[in-house]
């Protein structure tokens, strides 16, 4: 009688194991859902790419022949009614970056139909980024492979808990594929998403973000999506600094939280549909991009240019040209992500980390604090911290500017100011922000 229990006892335990064979058919499955979004993703991406790079060619153009607006404008209108039209019909699904949605799907509080949902994001998505509004890619990304891993749980036979962890696959691999990031992919869905740190959640999500990444690397290449050659270390005695900073970027994300936030209500002063608001930053951008091409978009060009800009001349020349680039992208950030459409923030974050880091450097550079050469340092750790203090998420913060930027150099001072921009914006009333959209969007 014992070796009978002895035995059903190991039969349990081999069964309970992580690695038995309902898991790797689990894992297997996540695989696919990666190998499907990063296909996805990767032609998403690649549209996008290639439509901003024609947008650097085509605003100087029409700088030089204004007679070109006309048309630019007709098509403008068109994309506006284009985008009323796939919205329409879901419009609660597709708005912003899609991420609250999934959070308000796996909290059982919203249906989504993900059919329907991953063509009009896809469509809806390339219609309000191609155009230049300063939106993130990577939003339409999550909800893509979200979309992905619920039709793939769906279509197979399986239980609602492993329906569950393919949709989650699908985030960690949108988020992946995103940007060549496979570690911030399933760190994100860990510490934003599910707050779920079992090993089956884990590594499935990782098989998925690994997979997704690898299509993209076909796609692009190896070399890191923003790849910031740091030649240099920042000195510790530099560090003292990074408080004084860290709390600044603290304070700022907080500020950007609030404003976020508040969004619903001043697009509500608005007197038309929401479906159309897009033409509001739609026609609002396009003087921006005859002034300015490079600044539109996400962007990932625009921080490449911030990191090339030249610090060994007349710095203070920088300074004002940097402070207008900030209030350009914060307006029109804000501007395009409360329009009704679909665009993530994580890109136009990221862009305001990078400017604001490089006008502290200009400063501290100016004032010979820290040598000319540690310029792109602060650029890269104040990208960090200013997202991880805005995304309430300092883990991903930190492994996705690692992993985007190509270089393991600078993670102990990334620590430090991220750590306390995101306890300075804690404190001052900072909360996790797809959370809070989510319960403003789904309240009962």
């Amino acid at each position: 009688m014992d070796n009978q229990l002895q035995t059903i006892k190991r039969a349990k335990d081999i069964l309970n194991r992580p690695m038995s064979i309902s898991f790797v058919s689990l894992i297997i499955r996540g695989i696919f859902v990666g190998l499907i979004t990063g296909l996805i993703v990767s032609v998403f991406r690649w549209i996008i790419d290639r439509t901003l790079s024609f947008l650097a060619f085509v605003y100087p153009l029409m700088a030089n022949h204004l007679w070109l607006l006309a048309p630019y404008i007709l098509v403008t209108l068109l994309i506006v009614f284009l985008l009323s039209k796939i919205l329409k019909p879901c419009l609660l699904d597709l708005v912003g970056s899609g991420v609250p949605q999934i959070e308000a799907v796996l909290l059982n509080e919203h249906h989504m139909n993900a059919g329907s949902v991953l063509w009009r994001k896809f469509v809806g998505g390339l219609l309000a980024i191609c155009p230049g509004l300063f939106l993130g890619r990577e939003g339409p990304c999550i909800q893509m492979g979200a979309c992905v891993g619920q039709l793939f749980g769906k279509h197979s036979k399986t239980s609602s808990q492993e329906k569950r962890f393919l949709l989650e696959c699908g985030v960690a691999a949108g988020l992946s594929a995103a940007f060549s990031a496979p570690l911030a992919g399933a760190i994100f869905l860990m510490e934003e998403i599910t707050f779920n740190f079992q090993p089956q959640a884990c590594i499935t999500a990782l098989a998925s973000a690994i997979s997704a990444d690898l299509v993209t690397i076909l796609f692009f290449g190896v070399r890191p999506c923003l790849y910031l050659p740091l030649h240099h270390n920042l000195p510790e005695g530099n560090y003292l600094w990074l408080i004084i900073l860290g709390v600044i970027l603290g304070i700022l994300a907080y500020v950007y939280q609030y404003t976020l936030l508040n969004l619903r209500w001043w697009y509500s002063k608005v007197k038309f549909p929401n479906i159309y608001h897009s033409v509001i930053p739609l026609l609002l951008v396009i003087p921006v991009g005859l002034w300015n091409a490079k600044i539109l978009g996400g962007s990932h060009k625009f921080i490449a240019y911030i990191g090339s800009l030249n610090t060994s001349g007349n710095l203070l020349k920088l300074l004002p040209i940097l402070v207008v680039f900030l209030i350009i992208r914060f307006c029109f950030s804000m501007i395009s992500y409360g329009a009704s459409v679909p665009g993530g923030i994580f890109m136009p974050i990221l862009v305001l980390g990078a400017l604001l880091g490089a006008i502290a450097a200009v400063i501290l550079i100016h004032q010979g604090i820290i040598a000319p050469s540690c310029f792109l340092n602060v650029v890269v750790i104040s990208m960090a911290a200013y997202f991880g203090a805005i995304e309430e998420a300092p883990f991903t913060a930190i492994t996705l500017l690692t992993e985007m930027v190509g270089s393991v150099d600078q993670v102990f001072p990334m620590a430090i100011l991220t750590f306390i921009a995101y306890i300075i914006s804690n404190l001052l009333g900072g909360q996790p922000i797809y959370a809070s959209l989510r319960k403003e969007m789904f309240k009962k």
